[in-house]
């Protein structure tokens, strides 16, 4: 994504034992830990078609909300193709880059109400209420760490 805005704010540590964490730096960067990881193909097609993996292939570190296949089937009918077509790539690329932070956030950084910066430039909260979300998007798995970052699945897309 667009790698040029403000960095994270600092997050502290309260959610250090609600989330699973892999524990081990991977040694494939974002890009590949999420296609190798099979539940990523719309995500990637997205990145793809918004001209964005090059982008979160590079240095970071970059912390993203990935929504799962599932999630981007959860939008309504067409939306998706919508989307990864040339003429809507500005959209698209609006609300990937709004699933990354710059830098590297762990779930051990995450404080209740928190805000966020994404690449896009808009805030994204965290909620510590019946577990952790994201602007109201479920983290169901946290912590998977890549050459250049952190992922953390989610459980839908989060619009600006």
């Amino acid at each position: 994504m667009l790698f040029a805005r403000p960095t994270l704010t600092a997050l502290s540590l309260a959610i250090c034992l609600a989330l699973p964490t892999t524990g081990v730096s991977g040694s494939k960067d974002i890009v590949d830990t999420a296609v190798s990881a099979g539940s990523f193909e719309t995500l990637a097609a997205a990145l793809t078609a918004a001209d964005l993996i090059d982008t979160l292939k590079g240095e970071g570190p970059f912390t993203v909300f990935a929504p799962t296949d599932a999630a981007f089937a959860a939008l309504p009918e067409g939306t998706v193709e919508t989307l990864l077509k040339p003429e809507n790539r500005d959209q698209l690329v609006k609300i990937l880059t709004y699933h990354v932070v710059p830098g590297k956030v762990m779930s051990s950084d995450l404080v209740d109400g928190m805000k966020a910066t994404t690449v896009m430039g808009e805030d994204i909260t965290v909620s510590l209420t019946d577990g952790v979300s994201i602007n109201k998007a479920a983290v169901v798995t946290a912590d998977i760490e890549t050459s250049n970052g952190v992922i953390h699945v989610i459980d839908s897309v989060i619009l600006p």
